[in-house]
């Protein structure tokens, strides 16, 4: 199995999708256990002193203004779990748990935090184990951290609370710790508030929002080819020569992918002959520009990601040359921003891909395909209703792009008075990509069909590939009228698991 070993300078994105998705083994650095340990000396100098310290020997936000008796510390860091863990709602996915414990450990790690190297190798070990917490949906603010769904992390760390065992079986957290030979953690000053202060869970489902969208972008490149070659559209626009004038490097990529699809097409421009149209319509003309955009804000969004990928979040923060400062750096704007931004970029591309597929649906638009791609119009609806079901997912992206972070509902009797709603971000980014991911499979779903009933007509090597590797894995062709969530629910998979751009860069090569 697939180690990742966590040192002082953060992780990588693919270390994340190792540890969340792959179930990869985690291991600390000779290197972070020194910095663990030697931050640490700092915390207990500290916590020996008689003047006050946050979060060392002191209360938490509002009652940081309490001076807290060496006596009632540990109960102080043990209280702070327990009372923080108050989420509510449906649990949060596995994978989601995974990467919010393994990115808490990455800032463990960095040295930055003051805990004991038991704490982070107790997180290690449950990690290991596959254990997983049970997370609630609500609880996070996006600001102090994503404080709920790390305190219920942090109290199966102290053996308290629930969580998932390898046999996905949910049982009291000290049982689970016990059967793995793991002893629960106890803590000390600091410990409790270093393990709920950060961003993590918001930065875990970015990163896995990130690697999502990387595939459904170029999905949505090969099906946006797909329609335009069943509209018997032109590929002149494509050519590199008219995106060079506009260096958008994120629409260059998409036009080169759809020009790619479409090489060898004996179908695009065929309209020239005998219906002349100077230009396609803008959902078809202009899929480069806005699917474009959406991978510059993917861009942008990675470089988000790395920056935070190696940063130390915390308050206090013990810095190298041995103060421990409060700080802000525990605020999640910058996450929450871009995840905003990419909720956004999916509805509109969402968007324009249903336009394509209602003007393949259309007689009056679909340049000689039947109403509806229907085998009998009339008697047959064909995909009148897929269509509906593709047009519904648009319209909740469109509610979903609404930002979460332009809303702050202040807490902690205004000592928190300003929060990012970061959580809610990645939440509803997560709702969005798997929308994304059903509204391109129906216009997939669509164009191939259309692109089937152009007889007499040849369609490229890609589209030829992509139907038969669709045909394969259960898909249905055109004909009469047959029960049709299955076959919907197939393209959605053929999508979501990589098969149609694989069929695609088999002849092809890699897309950009």
């Amino acid at each position: 199995m697939h180690t990742v070993v966590v040192g002082t300078s953060g992780v990588t994105a693919s270390d994340v999708l190792a540890v969340a998705r792959d179930g990869a083994r985690v291991e600390l650095s000779e290197e972070a256990v020194g910095a663990l340990a030697a931050s640490r000396e700092i915390v207990d100098a500290l916590a020996a002193k008689p003047d006050p310290v946050y979060g060392v020997s002191t209360g938490f936000g509002a009652l940081a203004t309490r001076h807290i008796s060496p006596d009632l510390r540990a109960q102080l860091q043990r209280n702070i779990v327990r009372s923080h863990a108050a989420g509510m709602g449906p649990r949060v996915e596995r994978e989601v748990v995974r990467a919010l414990m393994f990115l808490r450990l990455k800032t463990l790690c960095s040295g930055r935090t003051g805990v004991r190297p038991e704490v982070a190798q107790t997180m290690a070990d449950v990690l290991n184990a596959g254990i997983t917490p049970v997370v609630h949906e609500y609880g996070s603010l996006g600001c102090s951290g994503d404080l709920a769904p790390l305190s219920h992390c942090a109290l199966a760390l102290m053996g308290e609370g629930e969580a998932e065992g390898p046999d996905g079986c949910v049982r009291p957290a000290g049982d689970l710790l016990a059967a793995h030979g793991i002893r629960a953690v106890e803590l000390r000053e600091k410990e409790g508030l270093a393990l709920l202060n950060g961003t993590d869970g918001m930065l875990g489902m970015l990163v896995m929002a990130l690697a999502d969208l990387d595939l459904l972008y170029r999905s949505a490149d090969v099906t946006a080819a797909l329609s335009l070659e069943a509209l018997l559209g032109t590929d002149k626009v494509l050519a590199p020569e008219l995106h060079a004038v506009r260096p958008h490097p994120g629409q260059a990529a998409s036009a080169a992918n759809m020009l790619a699809v479409l090489e060898g097409s004996g179908l695009t421009g065929h309209h020239q002959d005998d219906a002349p149209r100077v230009q396609d319509a803008y959902s078809v003309r202009c899929a480069p520009q806005v699917a474009g955009a959406g991978r510059d804000t993917l861009t942008h969004a990675r470089l988000v990601a790395e920056r935070e990928l190696a940063a130390a979040v915390d308050n206090p923060v013990v810095l190298p040359d041995g103060r421990v400062e409060s700080n802000g750096n525990f605020h999640g704007a910058p996450v929450a921003y871009v995840l905003d931004f990419l909720a956004i970029a999916v509805a509109d591309l969402a968007s324009i891909a249903e336009r394509r597929t209602d003007r393949l649906l259309d007689k009056n638009r679909s340049h000689g395909l039947p109403p509806f791609l229907a085998d009998d119009a009339g008697v047959d609806s064909g995909l009148m209703i897929a269509q509906y079901t593709q047009a519904a997912l648009v319209s909740e992206l469109k509610r979903l792009a609404v930002p979460a972070s332009a809303d702050s509902i202040p807490s902690s009797a205004m000592q928190e008075d300003h929060v990012s709603m970061g959580w809610s971000a990645a939440r509803k980014l997560r709702t969005a990509v798997d929308g994304l991911t059903r509204v391109v499979a129906v216009e997939l779903y669509a164009a191939t069909r259309a692109v089937e009933l152009r007889e007499g007509l040849t369609p490229a090597p890609a589209t030829r590939a992509v139907l038969k590797a669709l045909r394969e894995a259960g898909v249905g062709g055109p004909g009469p009228d047959r029960y049709l969530a299955p076959d919907l629910a197939a393209a959605e998979t053929f999508v979501r698991d990589g098969r149609l751009v694989e069929a695609v860069e088999r002849v092809t090569g890699p897309l950009r």
